[in-house]
C-alpha cells in the first residue's frame, strides 16, 4: 500500500481510538445526571427540568462518537451465517465491496448533518420543551461523529484492500 494510505489508516485509527475511549466515559456522565435527577425528585421533591433531555443528548453523543471505535474493533452486529465460513481474504473482499455502500450512505448523512447544523446555528434553533436548549451543540457533535465514522470506514476499506492484495496493514 502507498505510504500515505498507511499513514491515513494509522492516524484515523489512533484518533478514533481516543475519541471512542472518551465516549465510553459519557455513559457515566449520563448515569450521574439521571441519578442526581432521581435523588432531586424523590428526596428533595424538586425535579430537574433539564435532566432527561440532557441525558438523551449525552446518550446520542455516546453512540455517535463511539461508532467509529466500534467499527475499528469489528464489534458491530452482523449476520454471520456465511461470513464466518469464508477465508480471511474473501471476508476482506466482501467487506471492501459492502463498505462502499456504507461510505455512500455516510456521505449523504454527513451532507444532511452539515445542513441541519448550519440551520441550527444560523437560526438559533431550540428544542420545544420546558428547558428549551439550543440544538447546535448536539448537532455539531453528531455531525462530527458521522465524519469520524466516514473516516473510519475509509480506513477499513484501505485495510481490506491491503488484505485482498496479500499485504495487510499491521
Amino acid at each position: 500500500m502507498p505510504q500515505f494510505a498507511v499513514a491515513f489508516v494509522r492516524y484515523v485509527d489512533a484518533f478514533n481510538k481516543r475519541v471512542g475511549r472518551f465516549a465510553m466515559y459519557l455513559f457515566f456522565a449520563m448515569g450521574g445526571i439521571l441519578l442526581a435527577s432521581t435523588v432531586s425528585r424523590v428526596v428533595l421533591g424538586y425535579p430537574f427540568s433539564w435532566a432527561l433531555e440532557m441525558s438523551q443528548f449525552i446518550l446520542s453523543a455516546y453512540y455517535i462518537l463511539g461508532g467509529a471505535y466500534t467499527l475499528q474493533l469489528n464489534q458491530h452486529v452482523r449476520m454471520d451465517l456465511v461470513y464466518d465460513q469464508l477465508t480471511v481474504r474473501r471476508r476482506a473482499t466482501v467487506d471492501a465491496f459492502t463498505i462502499l455502500f456504507v461510505i455512500f450512505y455516510l456521505v449523504i448523512l454527513l451532507g444532511g448533518g452539515l445542513s441541519s447544523t448550519e440551520y441550527a446555528i444560523k437560526y438559533g434553533q431550540r428544542n420545544y420543551t420546558a428547558w428549551g436548549p439550543v440544538l447546535w451543540p448536539i448537532k455539531v457533535i453528531m455531525t462530527a461523529g458521522i465524519f469520524f465514522m466516514l473516516l473510519q470506514t475509509i480506513s477499513c476499506f484501505i485495510k481490506d484492500i491491503a488484505i485482498v492484495r496479500g499485504k495487510p496493514i499491521a
